[in-house]
């Protein structure tokens, strides 16, 4: 607990040092209007595109004791003493008496004492506005009267973030400052870069009225710009502010609001709002949230959203780091990768030809789903509607125009590898578990335009959702190489193995033959009997391919290339074992008992350590250009013998497949972010979410994490706890329960809500087995098997006991579940 706890009563995670290892942040808003907030104050903000609409100006690579993007000042005048502080430690790093960040859920909350001054203040964008608000309360503890001004400060960026860096000369020419007059002595300073292409400009304003304020750096910094901001000139001189309103150069915000004299032992409160909005509007809002009441307000609506996102899962078992993550952080960091995909954190900036993935969206969708139906079911539309006529899809899209490219594969085009073999499939697996979650199957009727590029939209081809899922089987049954094995194209999931010509994959082929189920399943709940013979046909087919070629001998090999090279096999000096191909083997149901039990034992031989299982190994030590990107790292690091966190649940869901609990539990506490807390210096991530990856063994610091919130770990890992080791999990047909835990557990219990209803979920398991249901009651009625019946409304109490002769389900076999269960 060096830098920080859990306090779960809360819902928090609590910051108690401000010199973390690198910068720990937390998201607030959407997508619509927001970003990242760090645990010393510091905003990246943006509007609708992180690229194009960028506010704040945050570089993630200067020093982390600089401050990025916003911060906060109090100018203390104590008889004829003046004294600046920096209530959020950086700039001016002043030591701190007390300091504790608040992470909330879609706020922070930063309560520091500094040479006698108290300071809090709640970060947070209320719900479906365009609008951060910073509710500042400071409490005088001096033992006598002194005089304060709070003085907030924004650095901007220039819309087209980009642009702020590479054109030193057109960006500063086309920065610009406004004062706006408004009631009440009140003022909002406009940041207004006249090329913008829409009427909203940023705005920076208070509840209070202002005794002056600044808008161009280098006069805030004074000296010529060789003040620093850890000693800014303007507010050393104690003096007002230059009331500039800067017509070029690099702009800023910097509001001096004065308290007035505070008698000791006094609190004083204002509120600073920063926003993008219509000129017009500008005055409205600050008068809205210049009461103190309509700030209270929106803050318990955000409570209140939480509440009811959270309630859909709640567990209790007997260890509570994974309750802190499966009942709060974990579905917390779901709903914001559904909302943010890879489109904005420390390492992905929104800049450039990053969008929102189709693969990523598409898996993200699932873990979000249960809290926020709504918001899932309009994603899924999006992910659709950028989806081929032909079956494929487009690798990315930018919301704000539903434009879409074919990311890093563009550089493809003259070889005719624009696909990524694996996008199209992720999205059948993606509404299947929509339908489950909702019953809304009238959905599969509703019609969805393909992608067809410049053809205007209401001129493309379309289909129901129905024939967009058969449409992405269709594909990749088609486009199979010499081996029968569906094609690489440009990549698979693992986007750094790019192989000349019509290379295979064998993850390709078994995310394939996932869906094939999932439609099978869908297509018998459904009484499609002729789809259902259909697909149980290739599925058959498919896997007896993969088998008949893929088989090392130990373990399932990864890629064919198109000269019959293999890799993934023991011949292979480097990368000779790759996890991916063993767990999807058991995941699509083509690896037979003897194969799936040898391929997983493999895995935990040669791939898994302490701080998680790596992605393959041993590790490429040289640039081999004919494998591609991921020769470029060094053995350990990233998907070069890397622990790349968002394969890991996969192999957990495979363990409970074949019904081994304890392992699958093994390998979920050892990504667990909430059991680094103590190692943090190691880990240096959050411990609160988890990161992409973490360097593996093969590299000098092992147990490094990065990448942390917008990873495909987070909606993986939720679903391994939930879904499968817990064994909670809608079906076409019910509520399947049915776990896969420790052989230590003798229980847990499970609310769950689900299509109207609440089940209230006790597990006991007095045999401390794995699994194996023996008993289910449902409001006091015995039931055979391990699914529920669903009921649409009301509250049920739902017992079940474990025992050593549960009933085994043959190997391949569904239960209307996510995945075929063992």
């Amino acid at each position: 607990m060096k830098y920080g706890f859990f306090d779960n009563d809360r819902r928090e995670y609590v910051i108690t040092d401000p010199r973390t290892p690198t910068k720990w942040v937390n998201y607030v808003g959407c997508l619509a209007f927001g970003g990242i907030v760090d645990h010393t104050g510091g905003a990246l903000l943006c509007a609708g595109d992180p690229g194009l609409n960028r506010i704040t100006k945050y570089i993630p690579q200067m020093p982390a004791s600089e401050f990025k993007g916003t911060t906060l000042y109090l100018r203390v005048r104590d008889g004829d003493e003046v004294s600046v502080i920096s209530p959020f430690f950086t700039p001016c790093l002043d030591p701190c008496d007390s300091y504790e960040c608040r992470v909330g859920l879609s706020y922070q909350k930063i309560t520091t004492e500094i040479a006698g001054i108290r300071t809090e203040v709640t970060i947070f964008i209320p719900a479906g506005e365009a609008v951060e608000l910073r509710d500042i309360r400071v409490t005088n503890l001096r033992g006598r009267p002194v005089e304060i001004e709070i003085v907030p400060v924004v650095e901007y960026s220039h819309f087209d973030a980009l642009k702020q860096l590479t054109n030193a000369d057109w960006v500063p020419q086309t920065m610009m400052s406004e004062k706006l007059s408004l009631k009440y002595g009140r003022m909002a300073l406009l940041q207004y870069p006249f090329l913008r292409k829409d009427d909203a400009v940023n705005f920076l304003s208070a509840s209070r009225p202002v005794n002056s304020f600044e808008s161009d750096r280098k006069a805030f910094l004074g000296d010529n710009e060789y003040g620093t901001w850890a000693c800014p000139g303007a507010l050393a001189e104690g003096g007002r502010l230059s009331n500039c309103e800067a017509r070029r150069g690099d702009n800023i915000g910097a509001l001096a609001i004065g308290m007035g004299s505070v008698a000791s032992g006094d609190e004083v409160r204002t509120v600073t709002m920063l926003g993008q909005d219509r000129r017009e509007r500008i005055p409205f809002v600050v008068e809205k949230y210049s009461d103190p009441a309509e700030v209270d307000a929106a803050f318990g609506r955000l409570a209140d959203f939480w509440q009811e996102n959270l309630s859909v899962f709640q567990c209790e078992t007997p260890d509570a780091e994974f309750d802190a993550m499966v009942n709060i952080h974990n579905p917390r960091q779901c709903y914001m990768t559904m909302n943010w995909s890879r489109y904005l954190s420390l390492y992905q900036l929104g800049i450039g030809t990053r969008g929102i993935g189709f693969r990523d969206s598409s898996q993200d969708v699932m873990g979000g789903m249960a809290g926020a139906p709504s918001e899932a079911k309009e994603l899924l539309r999006k992910l659709l509607s950028i989806q081929k006529p032909d079956g494929s899809a487009m690798h990315q899209f930018y919301p704000a125009t539903m434009h879409a490219d074919c990311g890093d594969a563009e550089e493809e085009k003259e070889k005719g590898k624009l696909v990524y073999g694996d996008d199209h499939l992720w999205i059948v697996s993606a509404v299947c578990a929509f339908l489950k979650e909702t019953g809304d199957y009238g959905f599969l009727d509703e019609e969805i335009s393909f992608y067809e590029g410049a053809i205007p939209i209401d001129e493309r081809e379309g289909g129901s959702v129905f024939d967009h899922l058969q449409r992405a089987l269709e594909w990749t049954k088609r486009n199979v190489g010499r081996h029968g094995i569906p094609l690489l194209g440009y990549a698979d999931w693992n986007d750094t193995v790019n192989l000349p010509g019509d290379a295979e994959s064998l993850f390709n082929a078994c995310l394939y033959g996932v869906g094939l189920r999932e439609l099978t399943d869908l297509c018998r709940f459904l009484g499609k009997r002729d789809l259902v013979a259909r697909y149980e046909s290739d599925h058959a087919e498919m896997g007896a391919r993969v088998n008949g070629v893929g088989w090392d001998g130990e373990w399932y090999v990864r890629y064919f290339m198109e000269s019959g090279e293999v890799l993934g096999s023991s011949d292979n000096a480097h990368g000779a074992i790759y996890t991916n191909a063993q767990s999807w083997a058991v995941l699509a149901g083509f690896a037979p008992d003897e194969r799936a039990l040898s391929a997983l034992d493999a895995v935990n031989e040669r791939l898994n350590t302490r701080f998680g299982i790596k992605l393959s190994g041993p590790g490429y030590n040289a640039y081999d250009p004919e494998i591609g990107g991921v020769t470029t790292y060094p053995p350990g690091a990233k998907e070069n013998g890397g622990i790349f966190l968002h394969s890991n649940p996969w192999v957990m869901i495979a363990e409970t497949m074949l019904g081994r609990g304890d392992r699958a539990f093994e390998y979920y506490s050892q990504i667990n972010p909430a059991k680094r807390n103590d190692d943090i210096d190691l880990f240096e991530v959050e411990p609160y979410c988890y990161p992409q990856n973490i360097l593996g063994d093969e590299h000098p610091q092992f147990g490094l994490g990065r990448n942390s919130w917008l990873s495909g770990t987070a909606s993986w890992t939720y679903q391994a706890a939930t879904r499968f080791i817990l064994g909670v999990r809608p079906a076409h047909d019910g509520l399947v329960i049915d776990p896969c835990i420790p052989s230590a557990w003798d229980g847990f219990s499970v609310t769950r809500k689900v299509r109207g209803a609440t089940y209230h979920i006790r597990v006991s398991n007095p045999g401390r087995v794995n699994s194996g249901v023996v008993g289910l009651a449902i409001d006091g009625k015995q039931l055979d098997g391990t699914c529920v019946p669903y009921f649409t409304s009301g509250e049920h109490e739902i017992e079940v006991t474990l025992g050593e002769f549960g009933a085994v389900r043959e190997p391949g076999s569904t239960h209307s579940s996510e995945m075929a269960v063992r």
